[in-house]
């Protein structure tokens, strides 16, 4: 069943004064901006896409109401307790008190009668974030029957939302040890890290290693990707989607020009913000800064959350070339693997859920103004199941130095867009023959998504997964062009799946099949010929129910996978 809470949407940061101040001339922070462009696919040419932005479409698609009546923080004092509806929108203005366009000497008429003096004051990051607690309760305290709110956060502003959870909403009683959340307990496996994949392959591959390095079938709680179940109604957040937010920080190296636009773009303390020492003062509890992790600090793992990384959804962009910011200069600063500002590897939270759309940190192409990104925002805070699809039993040939890559596109009828596409012309394959650090005999995750109540019992929704597994020689990290093949995938086929509900919005079948085995095109195909077959999860318990399925790969698949590679499917009820 749907869950409506109220959402807070928390903006990016907006550089200096004038930055500032244009962003507050926005009633709605940019949360209300469209867009009107789409590209097809990594390089295709520009088409008409009219996206009326994410608020509009919250409100046309959910039902979620935009009180406003002049002054939206007036609006929500005034409120009486528990009078306000669930289904509400609230946009976080952390940055009006540091704007110049109002008086600066500005006098505040107080409920007791006195007159409070107000004055800009310089923007802070743990200031915006210990606010953002502030706002969470008050809107909690101010509706009816919801006891957690979603955040929805754009760059920086993801950052200000870790803040407020790990450092201003830390409780050591309900929050495991860091050091238990370093080891990713309860949170999705992490796909391969892009630097030095190759290198952290089983131990003994160099050398004693058979031929073929091996990959076992996954457990039922791996296939289903270790779901924690319900988070507790006690703590105010229950989920966070974050576009292009820099978890990792962001790394720039060039100096001139570029340092110019960081100093005028981020304001006084510059590119200091996205390092390590400013990082840990903001994201750990008071006293904790200097806390050391057994692998060394990475800003992208939520060492003192009570909010399970689970809980996150990550939009990485990975179009570096439609953002224009800095005249340029910022796709040039930070390279091609990112999406103009934040690299693609420092873009998510490590154990969240994640979606690679090709688009850019903000603008024309931007993400949060994307169908893109609504899509995946709609369906991960409203969604009633999660499903998780993974490569198992791999047998891969890595002799003489093979790396193998594959692409992922995820597709649903109807949509003019791609869900989720992890691609080499993107920068960001899965990279297949990389070992899990906990357990190196894990399976690779795929894709991760979420599915929407359906009140149609007799239309299916209709997916699609598209795959393309190639292989890469290399020799001391240079590729050997004598057998490289560019862009030819050694397989590749598209999975179709047909999800069927029951008249309660709950799944009745699954039915699925690939398409180099269905007769004509995939628009006209009806009825698919084989059903998945669910069984519970061995460690499915009644508050957090989880089932498994496996699917087939074609025979030509074998042959380059391995006789035993299959599909695993695993399912969890999402709160």
């Amino acid at each position: 069943m749907t869950r409506y809470l109220p959402i807070i949407y928390v903006r990016g940061f907006a550089g200096g004064t004038s930055g500032i101040d244009k962003a507050v001339d926005d009633p709605f922070y940019g949360f209300n901006e469209g867009s009107t462009h789409v590209r097809i696919g990594a390089y295709g040419i520009p088409s008409f896409l009219q996206f009326e932005s994410p608020l509009l479409r919250l409100m046309i698609d959910h039902k979620y109401d935009l009180m406003v009546g002049g002054n939206q923080g007036a609006l929500l004092r005034d409120a009486g307790k528990d009078q306000l509806s669930p289904k509400t929108i609230w946009v976080y203005r952390f940055y009006d008190r540091s704007a110049s366009t109002f008086d600066r000497n500005a006098r505040t008429l107080e409920r007791s009668g006195a007159v409070r003096e107000e004055t800009p004051g310089p923007f802070r990051l743990e200031d915006a974030a210990q606010g953002l607690v502030h706002y969470i309760y008050e809107v909690l305290e101010k509706t009816k029957d919801a006891e957690q709110v979603y955040l929805v956060a754009h760059s920086m502003g993801g950052l200000v939302c870790r803040s407020a959870i790990q450092r201003f909403m830390y409780d050591a009683q309900r929050t495991p040890p860091p050091e238990q959340i370093e080891e990713g307990e309860g949170s999705v496996p992490d796909p391969a890290e892009e630097d030095g994949a190759f290198a952290r392959f089983l131990p003994g591959l160099f050398g004693r290693a058979p031929r073929r390095h091996r990959v076992a079938a996954p457990s039922p709680s791996t296939a289903a990707q270790s779901p924690s179940g319900k988070v507790p109604p006690e703590f105010p957040v229950s989920k966070v989607v974050t576009y292009g937010t820099p978890h990792g920080g962001i790394e720039i190296e060039l100096g001139g020009p570029i340092g110019d636009w960081v100093i005028e773009t981020f304001g006084p303390e510059g590119s200091d913000i996205f390092k390590e020492r400013r990082m840990r003062e903001y994201l750990c509890p008071d006293g904790q800064e200097k806390f050391e992790p057994k692998n060394g600090w990475d800003a992208r793992v939520p060492y003192f959350s009570a909010l399970p990384a689970e809980r996150f959804l990550s939009l990485v962009g990975t179009n570096p070339g439609d953002y224009d910011a800095g005249w340029g200069w910022s796709s040039r600063a930070v390279g091609v693997k990112s999406d103009g500002l934040v690299q693609i590897r420092n873009a998510y939270l490590k154990g969240s859920n994640r979606a690679y759309i090709h688009r850019s940190h903000s603008g024309r192409y931007g993400l949060v103004n994307s169908e893109e990104g609504y899509q995946n925002l709609q369906r991960f805070l409203f969604g009633n199941l999660k499903i998780a699809l993974s490569l198992s039993s791999l047998d891969l040939d890595t002799s003489g130095g093979t790396v193998w890559q594959a692409d992922v596109a995820l597709a649903i009828r109807e949509l003019p867009v791609l869900m989720h596409y992890q691609s080499a012309r993107t920068h960001c394959p899965v990279v297949l023959n990389e070992e899990n650090k906990d357990t190196p005999l894990s399976p690779v995750p795929l894709v991760t998504t979420f599915l929407l109540p359906s009140r149609e019992s007799g239309t299916p929704r209709r997916y699609t997964l598209d795959l393309r597994v190639f292989a890469l020689r290399e020799n001391d990290g240079l590729i050997l062009f004598g057998s490289h093949l560019e862009q030819v995938a050694d397989w590749q086929d598209t999975l179709i799946m047909d999800v069927y509900s029951k008249p309660d919005g709950t799944i009745d079948k699954a039915l699925y099949q690939w398409n180099s085995t269905l007769p004509g095109a995939i628009a006209r195909a009806n009825v698919l010929d084989k059903e998945l077959d669910w069984k519970a999860a061995s460690d499915s318990l009644p508050e957090a129910p989880s089932w498994v399925a496996k699917i087939a790969l074609p025979d030509l698949a074998l042959t380059v996978l391995g006789p035993e590679a299959h599909i695993s499917v695993g399912i969890v009820e999402w709160p």
